[in-house]
């Protein structure tokens, strides 16, 4: 049983005990989370983007980035440092991604006739969706001048090329249909706008052997010139 001058001697004495982590030790949990400098996240994003199918947003990119990141910055170090190459990092839509430099297309020229082509009325139902999104059914037939077949429409969505937008805010409240990102990515593009006029489709033999007229509902009532003005430039 101790004495209470004992307690008192015990409570009052001076901590001895040595400091465990002296002033100068490293603190792990800085070292841990450092932020690697720039150029590491620009290899980094780098990696991200070249393993990636699909073109990735600032916001996936930062997921993916250790904590305090600045994958706006990495990015446009990178696009910068690809500028000339035979890869470049171009904005597909809202994301970013690697695609082969558009003036060496013909050497893809290969792959792009193993691709399945689209049936005449499936180019004209994406060119009016395209230029006109978003677009109801009856008003793509209306342009058309032709009832729209059901296998197109799910031709177009198995591509995910289009999809369903909103409902009019109109008597049966009717879906409409407008692009996705495949379908920029697809095409090279960065955004609606700059859908190519009827000479760039033939460049690239978008319209190259076209079948023949089918049933009625693949076919236009003066197919030369309404897809030409489908396929015309637009202003801006």
């Amino acid at each position: 049983m101790s004495t209470p001058e004992a307690a008192a001697t015990t409570d009052g004495a001076p901590n001895d005990a040595p400091n465990d982590a002296p002033d100068d030790a490293p603190n792990d949990a800085a070292v841990l989370f450092d932020v690697p400098p720039l150029p590491e996240q620009e290899r980094m994003v780098e990696a991200i983007l070249f393993a990636s199918a699909e073109p990735l947003t600032l916001a996936q990119l930062s997921e993916r980035l250790p904590h305090g990141s600045d994958p706006k910055t990495a990015l446009e170090l990178l696009r910068r440092r690809y500028e000339g190459r035979g890869v470049r990092v171009v904005r597909i839509g809202p994301g970013w991604g690697l695609r082969t430099a558009p003036d060496l297309g013909f050497l893809m020229r290969r792959e792009a006739k193993e691709t399945r082509r689209l049936s005449r009325a499936a180019i004209e139902t994406l060119a009016i969706i395209a230029y006109h999104q978003p677009v109801t059914r009856t008003e793509i037939e209306e342009i058309r001048g032709v009832s729209l077949s059901r296998g197109t429409v799910d031709m177009l969505l198995e591509l995910e090329w289009i999809k369903l937008g909103r409902r009019r805010e109109t008597p049966g409240r009717p879906v409409t249909f407008v692009t996705t990102a495949q379908f920029l990515d697809h095409f090279g593009l960065e955004s609606a706008r700059d859908l190519p006029g009827l000479k760039e489709l033939r460049a690239t033999g978008l319209l190259e052997s076209i079948p023949p007229a089918g049933d009625e509902n693949d076919t236009l009532p003066n197919p030369d010139g309404d897809i030409d003005d489908m396929f015309a430039d637009q202003p801006d």
